[in-house]
């Protein structure tokens, strides 16, 4: 196998599936899931990743999410069930739900934390600059899972 041929068949993120040759449909709710935001989030699911994008079926379990983080890829996020609490930046924090599309600019600190009434399953789109698993703004932070620290 040639480098070009190697690399084309890696993913950047460890886990994910790597679509093309011959891989073009994917049954995302039958596929193993990883963890789509380790270190921040309780965020996880199938992702796959083409040349240039990546895509991933994300669920947060009621009343968990994601803590502050932020990564050097754009990134759309788009609710397909539950609600979200969603803070972007210095906007204020907003209660999104199904329909609502997302987008977090490269490099802005973020989160989105399910809120109680029931589990998210959201539609991430990203670039391929970097993986899918953010940076965390506070590391020793962990996961946002509602339980007072």
């Amino acid at each position: 196998m040639s480098t070009s041929e190697k690399t084309r068949k890696q993913t950047r993120t460890e886990g994910a599936v790597k679509a093309g040759d011959g891989r073009h449909i994917f049954p995302l709710t039958q596929m193993a899931g990883i963890e789509a935001g380790t270190g921040y989030s309780t965020g996880a699911g199938p992702v796959v990743e083409g040349e240039r994008m990546q895509c991933a079926l994300v669920t947060k379990k009621r009343g968990t999410g994601s803590n502050p983080h932020h990564h050097p890829n754009e990134q759309w996020n788009y609710i397909v069930k539950g609600k979200l609490r969603v803070k972007v930046g210095d906007e204020p924090e907003q209660i999104c739900g199904p329909g609502t599309l997302l987008y977090f600019p490269a490099n802005i600190v973020h989160y989105t934390i399910a809120t109680q009434d029931e589990d998210v399953v959201f539609f991430a789109v990203k670039d391929m600059t970097h993986g899918i698993i953010g940076i965390p703004v506070d590391a020793k932070q962990g996961a946002y899972t509602g339980a007072k620290k």
